[in-house]
Formats: C-alpha cells, sequence, structure tokens
C-alpha cells in the first residue's frame, strides 16, 4: 500500500499546483463579468488565458494520476487523501496571496492532517487485476438481473 503513497502526494501535489495556478490566472484577469459581452467569447477568453489554460492542464495531470492510483488501491483509501490538497494551498496561498491563515483554520488543517494520518495507518487492500476482473464479471451480472 505504500508503494502507491507517492503517487497518491503527486495527485495532491498537483491538484494544489493547478488551484493556485488557476487563482493566479483569474487575478490577472480581474473581476469576471459577462455583461455586454458574449458568453462563449468570454469563458473562451477565460480558459485560454496562460495560467487559467495551465491550470487547467494540470488538472488533467492530477485525474490521470488519480486514475493511475484508483486502478491500485481501494477508493476508500485514496480519496481522503487529497483533502491534503487543501493544506498545501492554504499554506501555498499564504505564502503567495498573502491569504489569511487565521487559528480556525490551523485548527482544520491539523483536523485534515489528523484524519489522513488515521487513513494511512488503516492501511488499504491493493486491487489486483484478477480482483477487477471479478468485480466487474459481478457487477455486469447485477446489472443483468436487476433490469
Amino acid at each position: 500500500m505504500s508503494r502507491y503513497i507517492p503517487f497518491i502526494l503527486f495527485t495532491v501535489f498537483t491538484n494544489a499546483a493547478a488551484q493556485m495556478m488557476l487563482k493566479y490566472g483569474m487575478m490577472q484577469l480581474g473581476p469576471l463579468s459577462f455583461a455586454g459581452v458574449n458568453p462563449i467569447l468570454k469563458l473562451l477568453q477565460i480558459v485560454f488565458s496562460p495560467f487559467v489554460f495551465l491550470g487547467l492542464l494540470t488538472f488533467v495531470i492530477s485525474m490521470a494520476s488519480h486514475l493511475f492510483v484508483l486502478s491500485k488501491v481501494e477508493l476508500s483509501y485514496a480519496y481522503p487523501f487529497l483533502s491534503l490538497a487543501y493544506v498545501v494551498v492554504a499554506f501555498a496561498a499564504w505564502m503567495l496571496f498573502g491569504e489569511q491563515l487565521t487559528a480556525a483554520r490551523i485548527g482544520g488543517i491539523a483536523l485534515i492532517c489528523a484524519g489522513t494520518v488515521l487513513i494511512a495507518r488503516g492501511g488499504g487492500t491493493v486491487v489486483d487485476d484478477r480482483a477487477a476482473a471479478t468485480l466487474a464479471r459481478n457487477t455486469t451480472t447485477t446489472q443483468g438481473i436487476v433490469r
């Protein structure tokens, strides 16, 4: 299980990096308004602004990494680790954008970290190809019965 932690952390950090790029991109664009403009053109302007586009691309990379992880470990083990992105974003936003890190936020971050440690220590099961095939076969059989 621990051999997939680097992939999980890669997913966390690319997710957090994407958030930071999206925020920076939107800061550069200024206040968002659709008044008096074609909404499709405005949306394209936003999506193709450099940092927003890079943030969206980073999200795609993060999602690809997450899909790899999901093919190897239980969802109930892997998914809670994504909450660590909140921790990374909070500290990065504080450092880069001067956002507030209040006592309440720090307390919340501590709870997130503690919860993630408990999940990690609880372990999980590595999903092997046979188990995945059995699950797919059982799902198909069950769906046939339900219909």
